[in-house]
């Protein structure tokens, strides 16, 4: 899909699916999650910020840890069943889709490039082209374009955060400095062409970015907040209320290493948030010297997660683009709170599937077996 991405009649919606960690078995209670978020939400623009799939797991049985797969061949049939498992409902509506990747994405033989093409052999992928050699494939910027298609008005940058080195078997966690001095390089050429206004924007990003950690205080211990190890100390941390609204469910796990993005974000000042995903059960919305951060928690059930797994919805409107509506839908909110949707959460939602499955079905065959030895019993 080549066509741009337009407002319609003023508005734009941009729905953002963090960490859904999908693999070559799909999980049924977030796909039907998703689902229900396509046909109710109905966005303009989907942007899966990394972690799409569990890259390092693509190997195992499909229940434990042991590998089934044990070549690269077999590798990447699987990854792309497990990238058909979250594009394939996009690719029935018809809803555009731009990507990022995460820790867990290229923890495997396929590369990030080899990856990019699977994701870009559909239809409704807009990825843009990168075309410096620099930087990575997930790291460019999206142009949002007039309901007239006239003008570019918005602007979605997407950072990839990290990679894993095939060779040194590790995985790396921060933003390139290639792709920081990019960044300051387009912000000057918006500012030349805008006469100094540039265009507004988000910043999707997989890992939240060291400088969010200042949306937390210290708190005494026993009133509730996440105890987090800084430096040799141990110390609970909750969010500060004059920052920040929302949830903290777990230490923040930030970039490893600071090269200099908040910075730029903040002296261009053209950015509106800088959006992450990355922590699972971390949900909220603040502003720290200038500059928003808003986390988002996780859509998979395959992987530990809380009541607040779901998506982001960023509304935009063209008549005042500078400001940003967003709300974020959770399970509950998109799939309802009766007893099928509680148990169906109540059975994926912790990644113990392979004991409680196996259990249940036990359990009802004993219950089935006693039930017909009572029936027995009185009909004699």
């Amino acid at each position: 899909m080549n066509t741009k991405i337009c407002f319609k009649k003023g508005k734009l919606k941009v729905l953002q699916v963090s960490d859904p960690q999908d693999l070559s078995f799909a999980n049924h209670t977030m796909k039907a999650m998703l689902d229900k978020a396509y046909d109710t939400i109905q966005p303009d623009l989907v942007v899966f910020t990394g972690d799409n799939i569990l890259g390092n797991h693509l190997r195992d049985a499909r229940f434990g840890t042991y590998h089934t797969i044990k070549t690269d061949a077999g590798e990447k049939r699987r990854m792309i069943k497990a990238i058909d498992h979250i594009i394939a409902p996009l690719e029935k509506r018809g809803i555009p889709f731009v990507f990022i990747y995460g820790n867990h994405d290229d923890v495997n033989s396929i590369t990030k490039e080899e990856q990019a093409e699977i994701f870009k052999s559909y239809p409704t992928c807009v990825m843009p082209e990168q075309a410096d050699p620099n930087l990575d494939v997930d790291t460019c910027y999206l142009p949002l374009y007039s309901s007239d298609k006239a003008k570019e008005i918005f602007r979605l940058w997407l950072f990839d955060s990290a990679w894993h080195d095939k060779i040194e078997k590790r995985t790396y966690e921060y933003v390139k400095p290639e792709a920081v001095k990019w960044f300051k390089e387009c912000c000057e050429v918006n500012k030349r062409a805008t006469n100094g206004i540039g265009i507004p924007g988000l910043l999707f990003i997989h890992i939240p970015l060291p400088e969010q950690m200042n949306l937390l205080e210290p708190c005494p211990n026993g009133t509730g907040g996440i105890r987090i190890r800084l430096d040799e100390s141990e110390t609970a941390y909750r969010l500060n209320s004059k920052l920040a609204v929302g949830a903290l469910g777990e230490p923040p796990c930030v970039l490893e290493k600071n090269t200099g993005l908040f910075d730029e974000v903040k002296s261009d000042g053209s950015v509106l948030a800088i959006v992450s995903g990355h922590d699972h059960t971390n949900c909220f919305d603040g502003t720290w010297n200038g500059v928003r951060f808003i986390q988002t928690a996780c859509a998979s059930f395959r992987c530990y997660g809380d009541r607040n797994r779901g998506v982001r919805l960023f509304e935009l409107d063209e008549e005042n683009p500078t400001v940003i509506k967003t709300t974020h839908f959770t399970y509950s909110d998109l799939c309802g709170d009766g007893f099928l949707s509680n148990l169906r959460y109540i059975m994926d939602a912790d990644g113990m599937q392979k004991y409680k499955y196996p259990l249940l079905a036990a359990t009802a065959i004993g219950l089935t077996g006693i039930t017909t030895g009572i029936i027995k019993y009185f009909r004699k």
